[in-house]
């Protein structure tokens, strides 16, 4: 079975709780279910949200050996974070960035992202569906 990874950072184990209007009522476990329900058969998801940057790097390294594909939702980490890019480079798999927002729309500091100079896909502004959309690219890039 093949693994996929899907990372989420900081204030993302508030989603469904935290600004509603902005980012939905759905939780990480709704995400998880969803992501689940849309990967391909001989896919798994593994799931895990750390709102320190250097567990996520942790994790991006624990990709390294057990996943095929990263779906990252790096949150603010997004827009500041060289150690995540750094870490993300040493992954030879897929990459997807993933927001639920449009982060276009939104403050100007959020249109600049260092996980894109690394992604394979870049989806934001779906809601909770860019996680699904991500996984789906990912199954196909896969196979």
């Amino acid at each position: 079975m093949k693994t996929i990874y899907v990372l989420n950072g900081p204030n993302l184990n508030l989603l469904g709780k935290r600004q509603p209007d902005l980012y939905g009522t759905e939780t990480l476990d709704d995400v998880t279910a969803l992501c689940t329900r849309v990967a391909d058969d001989g896919f798994a998801i593994h799931q895990a949200q750390s709102n320190y940057e250097g567990g996520l790097v942790d994790l991006i390294h624990e990709a390294r050996e057990k996943a095929c594909g990263i779906v990252i939702n790096a949150g603010a980490y997004t827009h500041t974070s060289v150690a995540i890019l750094d870490a993300l480079n040493t992954f030879e798999g897929p990459v997807m960035e993933v927001h639920i927002s449009q982060v276009h729309k939104r403050e100007s500091f959020r249109h600049h992202s260092y996980i894109s100079m690394r992604a394979d896909g870049v989806i934001a502004g779906l809601g909770t569906e860019s996680y699904a959309a991500a996984v789906r690219r990912i199954c196909q890039l896969v196979g």
